[in-house]
């Protein structure tokens, strides 16, 4: 039964199973070592996806074995198949669906990085390991683990030697529990833009650098005078476009 819990906005469902730690070959224990990782951070469509995925450590050579990578390495197609075998295999799966009203209402504050270190924590809250990785956004990786211990609920794991937190850059392509967890959460985050495709058509990647993204952005704000409630306004791109129409307005009254 997967449960629902919500703190400032944060949607997180842990799916229960169990926990996970790093592959070490030729020494596989019992340990459960846990992977985390997001997938949308620089999205301007839709929310950020964080996702924690841990196995046995014993597990870490079938992760292998079935292809796991960093997401970004995979197609679309792969992603979604090696998904299932990750989703067979890991012994507790917890998502977290940061929606954008949160993202804008932290980016206004330039506290990105301490929301994602929230849903993150909130995600270790959630899971059962031995050791977890984590995918650090922040040029200090020490910095961000602060930050992912000051948000933990269940601290005295730590205290008792039960729980290792280890925060680093380039995770999600070094430790196999952080690439499945990339894996997990890509594929989520896929399934949240496509709920929005379903009902409007032509947004792209969802990404900034995606002209067809921006395009569509720009012709709803033209047309309504504001980004849609999906579209994080926070975002440059969108208050650029925002002063550009409200400079034609302003032009247009001017000559009227």
């Amino acid at each position: 039964m997967v449960d629902n819990h919500f703190h400032l906005g944060l949607k997180v469902d842990p799916i229960s199973k169990f926990g996970a730690f790093q592959y070490q070959p030729g020494n596989p224990t019992n340990r459960i070592l846990g992977g985390i990782d997001e997938a949308g951070r620089g999205a301007v469509i839709g929310p950020m996806v964080v996702a924690g995925v841990s196995f046995r450590e014993k597990d870490m050579r079938e992760l292998e074995r079935i292809g796991v990578r960093d997401s970004k390495e995979l197609s679309r197609k792969g992603r979604a198949s090696i998904y299932g075998q990750v989703v067979g295999i890991a012994r507790s799966i917890c998502i977290c669906v940061v929606q954008t009203t949160e993202i804008d209402d932290h980016v206004s504050f330039n506290r990105l990085n301490h929301l994602e270190a929230l849903a993150m924590a909130q995600v270790i809250d959630n899971m059962k390991a031995d050791n977890i990785f984590v995918d650090c956004c922040d040029v200090n990786q020490e910095k961000f683990k602060a930050h992912i211990l000051s948000y933990l609920k269940r601290r005295l794991r730590i205290r008792r030697g039960k729980l290792d937190i280890f925060s680093f850059h380039h995770a999600d392509s070094l430790h196999l529990a952080v690439s499945a967890a990339s894996i997990v959460a890509k594929v989520i985050r896929e399934e949240e833009l496509g709920n929005i495709k379903r009902i409007h058509q032509g947004i792209g990647s969802g990404y900034p650098s995606d002209k067809k993204t921006v395009s569509f952005i720009k012709s709803w704000i033209d047309e309504v005078g504001a980004p849609p409630p999906f579209v994080r306004s926070s975002w440059l791109p969108v208050k650029r476009l925002l002063s550009e129409r409200q400079q034609r307005q302003l032009l247009l009254s001017q000559g009227s």
